[in-house]
């Protein structure tokens, strides 16, 4: 017995893949500026707001891709197309990626994006899964055009009516979603349950270790806010030996100096380490009682900055032992500056001093 013939004819996808293909190659060049002009919007935006982020990325559709998806079969027709004009209903040919390192810049950068753009569409994937109590893929992604403020103007007014994708997730949701969408492309069929047991699990990993760094981060801020005021209040003993706390430090003893470098102070903690200086109140004791202006005027013949005025105290405080244990002890060309402002100190009169800090045990 013969099947019953239909009478339409049946959809030819691979026609249909190879037109796609066709037109959208032909404007591809027009997606990838696009794309590239939304990343850009999208930095100014982040920057001005002072948000630190990993990454801004912007790509076009691959054509290989797209004609790829073009011609995904429709969930309750599968004898057609699921996009009968994909160049009109994929939606994902302009695409945009942030990916921030904590938890707390994903909302600041959404912030960003819905004043920045006509948002058409936000699918928010970390709330999804959170209201579900499921592990899964976590990002939030927006379907947005330009306003019409910019294509009103001639540089955007090509790119009117063209839609954009923007995701937005942390670097461990970016580095699990990157290696599960990775194995299901290589994956010939479903992936085995043992298989999705585990991505789920370290989906759930991934979002603690997201909470613990941005935990982190919030209790380095404090610590930091912390030691600044406590050496405000002159509380020396209670502060470790950090770059905040020493600019702090310097500024309140010697005067700001806004030229200084934060490189600059994080050099000077590892000298101040090295020479065994554990809190301010050694490093107070130490130069406590020297004329930072008339040392300097000695070893330099001028007032210079501030960290150099406080380096000059050091040796007349501590002497050999200052260069001895320096961190460029081990370099001839510093040793010999510094045993010259060292002759110079001594021939002027000053006292050098013998400051050890006391290391705890």
């Amino acid at each position: 017995m013969t099947e019953p013939q239909s009478d339409s004819p049946r959809f030819d996808f691979e026609d249909h893949r190879r037109s796609a293909v066709d037109q959208y190659g032909k404007k591809r060049n027009k997606y990838q500026e696009f794309a590239q002009t939304v990343r850009d919007i999208l930095a100014d935006s982040i920057k001005v707001k002072n948000l630190r982020v990993n990454d801004i990325q912007f790509r076009a559709k691959e054509i290989e891709a797209f004609g790829k998806k073009a011609m995904t079969p429709s969930e309750l027709r599968p004898e057609e197309p699921k996009y009968r004009d994909p160049l009109a209903e994929i939606t994902d040919m302009a695409g945009v990626r942030v990916i921030t390192f904590f938890p707390r810049t994903v909302v600041e950068v959404c912030r960003c994006i819905e004043e920045e753009f006509d948002v058409i569409e936000k699918v928010d994937h970390i709330a999804a899964s959170q209201n579900k109590r499921s592990w899964g893929y976590q990002s939030v992604h927006y379907l947005a055009k330009l306003k019409s403020n910019r294509t009103n103007l001639a540089e955007y007014k090509r790119f009117d009516g063209l839609v954009v994708e923007i995701q937005v997730r942390t670097v461990m949701q970016h580095a699990w979603a990157e290696i599960e969408h990775d194995i299901r492309y290589k994956s010939a069929s479903a992936i085995p349950l043992e298989i999705s047991r585990r991505f789920m699990t370290l989906a759930g990993l991934l979002e603690i270790a997201d909470r613990e760094f941005e935990a982190i981060q919030e209790q380095d801020a404090q610590l930091r806010e912390t030691a600044v005021t406590k050496i405000f209040a002159g509380k020396f003993s209670e502060v470790e030996i950090t770059p905040d706390a020493l600019s702090a430090y310097l500024g309140t003893t010697l005067g700001f100096d806004d030229r200084i470098s934060g490189f600059t102070y994080e050099f000077e903690v590892k000298v101040l380490k090295a020479l065994g200086f554990a809190n301010f109140q050694q490093v107070s004791d130490c130069v406590n009682g020297l004329d930072d202006d008339y040392l300097s005027k000695i070893a330099w013949g001028t007032r210079s900055g501030q960290v150099s005025r406080f380096e000059i105290m050091l040796l007349a405080a501590m002497g050999e032992y200052y260069i001895d244990n320096h961190v460029w002890h081990e370099h001839d060309w510093y040793r010999n500056i510094m045993e010259s402002h060292l002759e110079k100190l001594k021939a002027k009169g000053v006292t050098i001093g013998s400051y050890r800090p006391q290391r705890s045990e």
